[in-house]
């Protein structure tokens, strides 16, 4: 029993992930969400009466792959959902659920036992059915499908339960973004191949890439490791606990702040903060290496920094592709392309766990952390010219702008639409006489 492979799950989320999107186009978000609960169901039960490692391998492989079923409809569903405003802050409520969870199965193991924790957990997939149950289908997936007043009425629910009237302008915008010139199975596949594709999924991935090769994924994994070899001025499981916190809090954080933020900057103090933590964890460690310091009584400088990487981390990087995966894509092929970019998220998390260990053996443990805080400063380098930023922004606004019809840099908000025409009508044109104008 204690041989089973803890890392089976995660070897099954990308594949999940990359079927997640297909599923949910044809079944619907909400319908999709909803059948996910019967496998997690069952895997926890299975979880509880495991005597066996096959039925553990099973449970593990039921909750990989349905993980993983998870990712598009979610994010997609969040997205299409709610006004620009709330967009970013609610799409980044799905990993800070995710840290939670962890947090409380980490806590949840410590103070009971294991067998009874799953039956706990048995209460999360119920409470999400019954919940999906009183929440509409998206009206992005309705229209689609030719429901459109379905599609009128789940918008009604969504924006308050208000009548037809006040959502007729927002309801003939989704109806133009996604009843474009019908399109068939073949030309769908050739969005693929377009730029409103290819250049977000650019970005979305380099922001994956960024935020598991920078080396919190990694942290999170070996913490207990790490902290043991770095001496920490704690009992190891213990900084592994304060580093879960961390990055709870910065989830936290980042789900308020964002909205007054917007993405571009949160990221940049992320990506920046968590770099130089891990530069300054660098100079520790080779100095400590070469003896040129006393670590008896400074042993908790690199601690406290990790723990300040992680919740750094978790201000932005770490939740800022999966905020964009649900926003950048285009209507058509949302639900596809959010699968495969959460897909090839998870396989970049297996290799950075994977490799971590050959890195440490290869370059040391600060060399490791100078790498990590490499990529976190190139990574800041190039966001900074890729990354727009879309807190606020509609979802056509988004499309239009990777379609190259006007940039989101260039193009006004409408707050700030509103405010020049109120300007307008209250400051007619100057009327200079002819001095005046010769002067």
């Amino acid at each position: 029993m204690k041989h089973v492979p803890g890392s089976l799950n995660l070897f099954l989320v990308p594949i999940g992930c990359f079927t997640s999107g297909p599923v949910s186009q044809f079944l619907g978000r909400k319908r999709t969400m909803m059948l996910t609960t019967i496998p997690f169901i069952a895997a926890w039960i299975t979880f509880y009466y495991a005597t066996t490692p096959g039925m553990l391998f099973i449970a593990l492989a039921m909750t990989g792959l349905t993980g993983g079923l998870l990712e598009a409809p979610v994010m997609t569903y969040v997205a299409e959902v709610t006004q620009p405003h709330l967009r970013g802050m609610l799409s980044a409520t799905s990993t800070m659920s995710i840290i939670l969870g962890i947090f409380t199965q980490m806590l949840g193991g410590k103070l009971g036992n294991w067998r009874t924790v799953t039956m706990i957990n048995l209460i999360y997939p119920l409470i999400c059915f019954a919940a999906l149950c009183m929440v509409p289908e998206s009206p992005y997936w309705l229209i689609a499908k030719g429901r459109q007043k379905e599609a009128e009425s789940a918008l009604c629910w969504l924006r308050g339960w208000v009548s037809p009237i006040h959502v007729k302008a927002e309801f003939q915008t989704i109806c133009q973004e996604v009843q474009k010139p019908a399109e068939t199975k073949k030309k769908i596949w050739k969005s693929f191949g377009k730029k409103t594709f290819y250049t977000p999924f650019l970005l979305v991935t380099s922001a994956f890439f960024i935020g598991t090769f920078g080396g919190t994924s990694t942290l999170q994994t070996y913490a207990v490791m790490i902290f043991d070899s770095l001496e920490a001025p704690m009992d190891k499981y213990t900084a592994a606990v304060f580093l879960g916190l961390a990055e709870l809090i910065g989830t936290l954080v980042c789900v308020f702040a964002i909205h007054f933020t917007g993405k571009r900057l949160l990221t940049f103090i992320s990506v920046g903060g968590t770099g130089i933590c891990f530069c300054l964890v660098t100079i520790y460690g080779y100095l400590n290496d070469a003896g040129a310091i006393d670590t008896e009584n400074i042993s908790w400088i690199p601690t406290t920094l990790l723990i300040g990487a992680a919740f750094l981390s978790h201000n932005g990087i770490r939740l800022l592709p999966w905020v964009l995966a649900g926003e950048v894509f285009p209507a058509n092929v949302r639900s596809s392309a959010t699968g495969i970019a959460g897909s090839i998220g998870y396989v970049f998390n297996s290799i950075a766990n994977k490799v971590y260990l050959y890195m440490v053996d290869g370059m040391s443990m600060p060399g490791t952390f100078l790498f990590y805080s490499s990529i976190n400063f190139a990574g800041g380098v190039l966001l900074y010219f890729i990354l727009p930023e879309t807190e606020g922004r509609s979802l056509k606004e988004i499309e239009e702008h990777y379609a190259g019809i006007q940039s989101l840099k260039s193009r006004p908000r409408k707050e700030e639409l509103a405010f020049k025409e109120k300007w307008a009508a209250s400051n007619p044109a100057v009327v200079y006489d002819d001095t005046e104008s010769k002067l």
